[in-house]
């Protein structure tokens, strides 16, 4: 029975095509794995057998010769000095004989010669060595002399001759090997030739194939879709060649009805997006503006806004001095009403300029300290501290890319805020520590105070959001919203951790230094559990506290963790009070 290339379709052809050249890739591949195993072994014969055992030849036939001529120097000066060489040399015989014995597997004449050698050394060193040792001891250096006859050198000479007899064998293995060695990789070689050859037929019967089957019909295909590529949607694609190419072309050309049908709505869509794009560059424009007005605003609120409240306060704690206790009662209650109000409202102003100047108004992130920046708020909460008699500690803090300015204000509305909302029978404690965790640097101000509830954990990061009254915490409201919009700035996230025992903890993330994540993962994993556990404390829900605006300090609210009695070994302590 015949087969019918001819008949065969696309895939039929190349699929036989492929199955002959990979059974023969196939078969070549198994014989050259075979041929590669053994020129390993001979090669692994060549490298650590035959060859250390020439080096450790050469090693023994030197020990002999360390124990001849020590014998010879000792019987001529008689001094026990002159013997170390014997001792070594005989030592050094025994290491080489063994660890030579652990190559012989494969070679029992080397073998029978290093027994010969083994046999003749031992004999020599009876007959001759220690003879004129022990004589020389005894007798003398002329005693021990004597005794060293033409035929002891001759019994040496002996020696000396079967260790020449068995490098010859040794030389004669290692030779064998390299003659193995070759012949292998030469039909490596001729198996490889063959791999190549097989390759390069079967790539050129599938060129001619591809030829034949697949290039000369999409040819004529491209030439086809070439011509409604150039904006000629109504000429007809056919095909030609196997049905797969003919059922190609057809649905080539029913692409080419339906684009033609969706010329008129991508025209239309391209209109529509024209007219978007026109209200984007508007809208565009309309916050540029915007934003030119908020600046403008905020020139005005620094300036314009802030003269005529400084006369109303000034004129009104003018009047509060100069007629205080002059007018009745209710007089100066309303003065002092006036006076608080303006500086109220001055500290408002103040507060929504810094708020929006943050992100907009910048120097550029630098490599800020974070230890440099605590002894700053350290010194600009030192009033407050004073006045609650509170202790400022941290930790050994991280170097991160930020704006100093920014990242000091944001520590000292944190610091400022544990400090105020504390509880009045206990006297305050904060402390600031960070741990590494990821990519990021966690950061922790936790205090002893009045703590917040875990309903109002994300309501304090809103703007002018309190949870007490002015009175009895004062305050804009604004300082924690100034932390968050600090920390995002740069590129951190701020919460709430209500679980710590007492007060409560608020944590924030800046990014690493990658020297600093590099060093991190560079450590064994036990270390950073154990920095881990010594940075961070354990938290508890406590109660709620107002969380916003300083009483003399920048606002924000902070509950860090715990810090322990006198704080971590290594880090920083201010105690004021």
């Amino acid at each position: 029975m015949r087969l019918d290339v001819r008949s065969w379709g696309l895939r039929q052809r190349v699929v036989a095509l492929l199955v002959v050249g990979a059974v023969l890739l196939t078969g070549l591949a198994v014989v050259e794995g075979v041929l590669a195993a053994r020129n390993r072994t001979q090669v692994d014969a060549l490298l650590n057998e035959t060859g250390p055992l020439r080096v450790q030849s050469q090693e023994l036939l030197n020990a002999l010769l360390d124990q001849e001529t020590a014998v010879r120097g000792f019987a001529v000066s008689g001094d026990r000095d002159d013997l170390a060489p014997y001792a070594a040399g005989v030592e050094q015989e025994r290491d080489r004989v063994a660890s030579m014995r652990k190559l012989l597997d494969d070679y029992p004449q080397i073998g029978e010669e290093l027994d010969d050698v083994e046999g003749r050394a031992e004999q020599w060193r009876q007959a001759v060595a220690v003879p004129v040792v022990t004589t020389t001891e005894q007798r003398g250096t002329a005693a021990g002399q004597a005794l060293i006859t033409q035929a002891a050198r001759q019994q040496f000479d002996d020696v000396r001759a079967a260790v020449e007899d068995l490098q010859a064998e040794i030389l004669q293995a290692r030779e064998s090997n390299a003659r193995d060695v070759r012949r292998t990789g030469n039909l490596l070689a001729v198996v490889l030739v063959a791999a190549a050859l097989v390759v390069v037929i079967a790539g050129a019967l599938l060129l001619l194939s591809l030829d034949r089957t697949v290039v000369r019909p999409i040819t004529v295909l491209a030439r086809e879709v070439e011509q409604v590529a150039e904006g000629n949607f109504q000429h007809v694609i056919s095909g030609s060649g196997p049905p797969e190419f003919v059922q190609l072309a057809d649905n080539v050309d029913a692409m080419r009805r339906r684009i033609a049908a969706d010329l008129a709505e991508v025209r239309e869509a391209r209109e529509r997006i024209e007219w978007v794009n026109g209200q984007l560059q508007k809208q565009a424009e309309e916050l540029t503006r915007s934003n030119r007005d908020l600046e403008q605003f905020a020139y005005v609120a620094s300036h314009d806004l802030q003269e005529p409240l400084r006369k109303v306060a000034s004129f009104c704690q003018l009047l509060q001095r100069r007629y205080a206790g002059q007018l009745d009662e209710r007089a100066d209650q309303y003065i002092a009403f006036a006076v608080d109000g303006a500086q109220r409202m001055q500290r408002l102003i103040n507060d929504l300029l810094a708020f929006s100047r943050i992100g907009r108004i910048t120097a550029g992130f630098t490599e800020v300290d974070l230890n440099k920046v605590m002894g700053d708020v350290a010194g600009q909460t030192e009033a407050a501290r004073q006045y609650a008699d509170a202790e400022l500690t941290w930790s050994e803090l991280p170097v991160i890319q930020g704006e100093e300015p920014l990242l000091t204000n944001l520590l000292a509305n944190l610091v400022s805020n544990s400090i105020k909302f504390r509880r009045h029978d206990v006297p305050p404690k904060v402390h600031v520590s960070a741990r590494l965790v990821g990519a990021e640097w966690e950061i922790t101000c936790q205090d002893n105070g009045i703590g917040i509830e875990p309903e109002f954990a994300d309501k304090i990061f809103v703007i002018f959001q309190r949870l007490h009254s002015k009175d009895a915490y004062p305050g804009t409201g604004i300082g924690l919203a100034i932390v968050k919009k600090i920390v995002e700035y740069h590129g951190g996230r701020v919460w709430v951790d209500t679980d710590v025992p007492e007060g409560a903890a608020i944590r924030f993330t800046l990014p690493a230094l990658p020297k600093d994540v590099q060093a991190e993962a560079d450590e064994p994993a036990a270390d950073g559990g154990e920095t881990a556990g010594e940075e961070t404390g354990e938290a508890a829900p406590a109660p709620a506290g107002d969380r916003s605006g300083p009483p003399e300090q920048p606002d924000g609210p902070d509950r860090a963790e715990e810090a322990p009695e006198g704080g971590r070994t290594g880090g920083m302590r201010e105690t004021v009070g």
